[in-house]
Protein backbone atom coordinates (compact mmCIF):
# COMPACT_ATOMS: atom_id res chain seq x y z
CA UNK A 1 0.00 0.00 0.00
CA UNK A 2 1.37 3.02 -0.59
CA UNK A 3 0.85 6.48 0.94
CA UNK A 4 -1.93 8.49 -0.61
CA UNK A 5 -1.70 12.69 -0.49
CA UNK A 6 -3.80 15.32 -0.97
CA UNK A 7 -3.25 18.23 -3.82
CA UNK A 8 -0.63 19.96 -1.54
CA UNK A 9 1.51 16.25 -0.97
CA UNK A 10 0.72 15.68 2.41
CA UNK A 11 -0.82 13.05 3.51
CA UNK A 12 -4.14 12.49 4.10
CA UNK A 13 -6.26 12.43 7.04
CA UNK A 14 -7.28 8.91 7.41
CA UNK A 15 -3.45 7.56 6.21
CA UNK A 16 -2.26 10.10 8.70
CA UNK A 17 -4.12 8.64 11.73
CA UNK A 18 -3.07 4.69 10.62
CA UNK A 19 -6.92 3.89 9.96
CA UNK A 20 -6.51 2.79 6.37
CA UNK A 21 -10.09 1.60 5.53
CA UNK A 22 -10.61 -0.59 8.52
CA UNK A 23 -12.57 0.76 11.75
CA UNK A 24 -10.26 -0.10 14.72
CA UNK A 25 -11.73 0.60 18.10
CA UNK A 26 -10.28 3.54 20.14
CA UNK A 27 -9.08 2.32 23.48
CA UNK A 28 -10.74 3.36 26.41
CA UNK A 29 -8.12 5.65 28.96
CA UNK A 30 -7.13 3.83 32.32
CA UNK A 31 -8.99 4.57 34.96
CA UNK A 32 -6.65 6.14 37.75
CA UNK A 33 -6.51 4.33 41.18
CA UNK A 34 -7.60 6.25 43.71
CA UNK A 35 -4.97 7.36 46.21
CA UNK A 36 -4.78 4.30 49.33
CA UNK A 37 -5.58 5.64 52.53
CA UNK A 38 -2.71 5.54 55.38
CA UNK A 39 -4.68 2.43 57.26
CA UNK A 40 -4.31 0.72 53.47
CA UNK A 41 -1.07 1.80 53.50
CA UNK A 42 -0.15 0.66 56.54
CA UNK A 43 -2.00 -2.92 56.23
CA UNK A 44 0.00 -3.50 53.31
CA UNK A 45 3.07 -3.23 55.09
CA UNK A 46 1.62 -5.65 57.50
CA UNK A 47 0.73 -7.94 55.01
CA UNK A 48 4.02 -8.55 53.90
CA UNK A 49 5.59 -9.16 57.99
CA UNK A 50 4.43 -7.98 61.38
CA UNK A 51 6.05 -4.45 61.99
CA UNK A 52 6.38 -2.55 65.39
CA UNK A 53 3.98 0.34 66.41
CA UNK A 54 6.98 2.41 65.63
CA UNK A 55 8.54 1.13 63.27
CA UNK A 56 5.06 1.43 60.89
CA UNK A 57 4.68 5.02 61.78
CA UNK A 58 7.87 5.75 60.51
CA UNK A 59 7.51 3.82 57.06
CA UNK A 60 4.03 5.50 56.71
CA UNK A 61 5.77 8.93 57.27
CA UNK A 62 8.70 8.39 54.99
CA UNK A 63 5.87 7.60 52.27
CA UNK A 64 4.37 10.95 52.67
CA UNK A 65 1.85 9.99 54.91
CA UNK A 66 1.32 13.31 57.45
CA UNK A 67 3.03 12.28 60.93
CA UNK A 68 -0.82 12.49 62.53
CA UNK A 69 -2.66 10.56 60.01
CA UNK A 70 0.17 8.01 60.38
CA UNK A 71 -0.31 7.39 63.76
CA UNK A 72 -3.70 7.66 63.31
CA UNK A 73 -3.94 4.73 60.86
CA UNK A 74 -1.62 2.80 63.24
CA UNK A 75 -4.06 3.49 66.47
CA UNK A 76 -6.65 1.82 64.18
CA UNK A 77 -4.87 -0.90 62.95
CA UNK A 78 -3.85 -2.29 66.50
CA UNK A 79 -7.58 -1.46 67.60
CA UNK A 80 -8.41 -4.17 64.97
CA UNK A 81 -5.70 -6.40 65.56
CA UNK A 82 -4.03 -5.90 62.89
CA UNK A 83 -0.76 -4.47 64.34
CA UNK A 84 0.46 -5.54 67.71
CA UNK A 85 3.85 -5.18 69.36
CA UNK A 86 3.45 -8.08 71.61
CA UNK A 87 3.20 -10.35 68.03
CA UNK A 88 6.05 -8.52 66.58
CA UNK A 89 8.51 -8.75 68.83
CA UNK A 90 8.23 -12.75 69.83
CA UNK A 91 8.33 -13.26 66.02
CA UNK A 92 11.42 -11.15 66.00
CA UNK A 93 12.63 -13.17 68.69
CA UNK A 94 11.97 -16.69 67.13
CA UNK A 95 13.12 -15.17 63.97
CA UNK A 96 16.58 -13.94 65.29
CA UNK A 97 16.81 -16.57 67.49
CA UNK A 98 16.61 -19.13 64.72
CA UNK A 99 19.43 -17.63 62.82
CA UNK A 100 21.59 -17.91 65.86
CA UNK A 101 21.71 -14.64 67.57
CA UNK A 102 21.75 -14.28 71.41
CA UNK A 103 19.47 -12.50 74.00
CA UNK A 104 21.76 -9.93 74.40
CA UNK A 105 21.65 -8.43 70.79
CA UNK A 106 17.89 -9.78 70.15
CA UNK A 107 17.24 -7.31 72.90
CA UNK A 108 19.13 -4.63 72.04
CA UNK A 109 17.12 -4.94 68.23
CA UNK A 110 13.85 -4.80 70.50
CA UNK A 111 15.06 -1.73 72.24
CA UNK A 112 15.74 -0.21 68.73
CA UNK A 113 11.86 -0.77 68.01
CA UNK A 114 10.36 1.27 70.38
CA UNK A 115 9.40 -1.61 73.03
CA UNK A 116 8.92 -1.34 76.95
CA UNK A 117 11.05 -3.53 79.24
CA UNK A 118 7.74 -5.27 80.08
CA UNK A 119 6.94 -6.05 76.28
CA UNK A 120 10.50 -7.17 75.88
CA UNK A 121 10.62 -9.06 78.72
CA UNK A 122 7.39 -11.17 77.82
CA UNK A 123 8.50 -11.75 74.35
CA UNK A 124 12.01 -13.77 75.63
CA UNK A 125 10.01 -15.83 77.68
CA UNK A 126 7.19 -16.77 75.37
CA UNK A 127 10.25 -17.85 73.00
CA UNK A 128 11.17 -20.62 75.36
CA UNK A 129 14.43 -21.22 74.05
CA UNK A 130 17.67 -22.54 75.34
CA UNK A 131 20.70 -19.92 75.01
CA UNK A 132 23.42 -22.34 76.67
CA UNK A 133 22.21 -24.98 74.03
CA UNK A 134 21.80 -22.91 71.21
CA UNK A 135 25.70 -21.20 71.90
CA UNK A 136 26.59 -24.74 72.25
CA UNK A 137 25.23 -26.06 69.19
CA UNK A 138 26.41 -22.71 67.14
CA UNK A 139 29.98 -23.38 68.49
CA UNK A 140 30.30 -27.04 67.60
CA UNK A 141 28.84 -26.68 64.56
CA UNK A 142 31.46 -24.12 63.81
CA UNK A 143 34.53 -24.88 65.66
CA UNK A 144 34.63 -28.49 65.88
CA UNK A 145 32.84 -31.47 68.55
CA UNK A 146 36.42 -30.72 70.44
CA UNK A 147 36.60 -27.34 71.50
CA UNK A 148 36.85 -27.79 74.74
CA UNK A 149 41.43 -29.40 74.22
CA UNK A 150 41.89 -25.83 72.05
CA UNK A 151 42.34 -23.05 73.67
CA UNK A 152 42.71 -20.56 70.91
CA UNK A 153 39.70 -22.37 69.19
CA UNK A 154 37.57 -21.82 72.35
CA UNK A 155 38.77 -17.95 72.23
CA UNK A 156 37.60 -17.91 69.21
CA UNK A 157 34.52 -19.35 69.27
CA UNK A 158 33.89 -17.31 72.91
CA UNK A 159 34.50 -13.70 70.90
CA UNK A 160 32.45 -15.40 68.18
CA UNK A 161 29.64 -16.09 70.37
CA UNK A 162 29.80 -12.68 72.46
CA UNK A 163 29.75 -10.59 68.75
CA UNK A 164 26.65 -13.16 68.45
CA UNK A 165 24.85 -11.52 71.30
CA UNK A 166 25.29 -14.40 74.28
CA UNK A 167 26.00 -13.37 77.75
CA UNK A 168 29.29 -14.44 79.15
CA UNK A 169 27.93 -17.25 80.91
CA UNK A 170 26.04 -18.67 77.97
CA UNK A 171 29.85 -18.24 76.53
CA UNK A 172 31.28 -20.22 78.79
CA UNK A 173 29.20 -22.73 78.90
CA UNK A 174 29.33 -23.31 75.29
CA UNK A 175 32.97 -23.48 75.39
CA UNK A 176 34.13 -25.57 77.64
CA UNK A 177 31.51 -28.34 76.72
CA UNK A 178 32.89 -31.72 76.95
CA UNK A 179 30.45 -33.77 75.08
CA UNK A 180 31.59 -37.07 77.52
CA UNK A 181 30.99 -35.34 80.73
Amino acid sequence: MGWRSGEDGRASDDVASGAQGTDVPERKPRRKRPEPTPAQRALGLLVRREHSRRELTRKLTARGVEPEDAVAAVDKLEAAGWQDDGRFAESLVRSRASTGYGPVRIRAELGTHGLGREAVGAAMEAAEVDWDELARGLARRRFGEDLAQDRDRQRKAADWLMRRGFTGAQVRAATRFDPDD
